[in-house]
C-alpha cells in the first residue's frame, strides 16, 4: 500500500479565532476523501486534532490519521523512564483507510493496490513506532531500526489471525464489532473494519484500548 502523506499536524487558530492558511490546507486534505473518517466515540472528553492524510499515487485520499489526547512526540523509552517525575504521554490515533477493491487509476494506466483491514493494521503499527525507539539504541542507528521495524509490522498486518494478535470486541458507531489487537512494548495496536466503506486502525500509549469505542465523525471541518 503505497501512499504519500499531504499534510502535516494541525495548525492551531490565528490569533481572533480567526484559521491560519496551514490549519484550512490541513482540513482540505480530509475534506477530499471519499470516505467517512472515524475517531473515538463522544465517551471520549480530551483534545483532539488532525494529524496527516495519505493519497494514492493518482492523488486520491486513501487515508488519515486523528489524535486524542495528548499530542505525541518521539521518545527514547529509557529516556522517558529515567524521568520519573515527568508524565507519560497519554493518546490514541485513529486511522481511517478508505475500503478499496483493486481498481484502476484515474488516468488509466494501471491498477492500484486494494486496501483491507491488514492495511489498517500496518499503518496503525507503523504510526506507533514513528514516536518510539529503543532505550539501548543510538539515535543515530533509529532509521536503520525504523526500516527493520516497519517490516516486521507489515509482516505482522499480513497474519491477523496469527499468534501475536487476539481478538477484541469494541464498538463502533453503537455497535459491537470485532479487532485484532496486539500489544508490545511501545504500546498497543489494533484494527477492524466499519459498515460504511471504511477500514479502521489504532494505536496509542498511555491510555486503555479495552474501554475505547469509534464513531464517524459527523463534521469533520470542525476539527480545524
Amino acid at each position: 500500500m503505497e501512499t504519500t502523506s499531504r499534510v502535516g499536524a494541525q495548525a492551531p487558530a490565528a490569533e481572533g479565532g480567526h484559521q491560519s492558511r496551514s490549519a484550512r490546507r490541513t482540513v482540505d486534505a480530509y475534506l477530499e476523501a471519499p470516505f467517512p473518517w472515524y475517531g473515538l466515540d463522544e465517551a471520549f472528553t480530551g483534545p483532539r486534532w488532525l494529524m496527516q492524510v495519505g493519497t494514492a499515487a493518482d492523488g486520491a485520499v486513501e487515508h488519515g490519521s486523528i489524535g486524542h489526547g495528548d499530542e505525541p512526540s518521539v521518545r527514547n523509552e529509557h529516556v522517558a523512564a529515567a524521568s520519573a517525575d515527568e508524565p507519560r504521554e497519554k493518546f490514541a490515533v485513529v486511522v481511517t483507510v478508505a475500503a478499496n477493491p483493486s481498481r484502476r487509476s484515474a488516468d488509466g494506466t494501471g491498477l492500484l493496490e486494494a486496501t483491507s483491514v491488514s492495511s489498517a493494521a500496518w499503518l496503525a503499527g507503523v504510526g506507533l513506532l514513528s514516536f518510539t525507539w529503543p532505550g539501548q539504541m543510538d539515535h543515530s542507528l533509529r532509521d536503520d531500526w525504523l526500516d527493520q521495524q516497519t517490516e516486521t509490522a507489515w509482516a505482522l498486518a499480513d497474519d491477523l489471525d496469527g499468534p501475536e494478535w487476539s481478538r477484541l470486541s469494541l464498538p463502533v458507531d453503537g455497535v459491537p464489532a470485532e479487532f485484532h489487537y496486539r500489544e508490545s512494548e511501545f504500546g498497543w495496536v489494533l484494527a477492524g473494519t466499519t459498515g460504511a466503506g471504511a477500514h479502521v486502525g489504532a494505536y496509542g500509549r498511555g491510555m486503555s484500548a479495552y474501554g475505547l469505542g469509534f464513531s464517524m465523525i459527523k463534521d469533520i471541518a470542525e476539527y480545524a
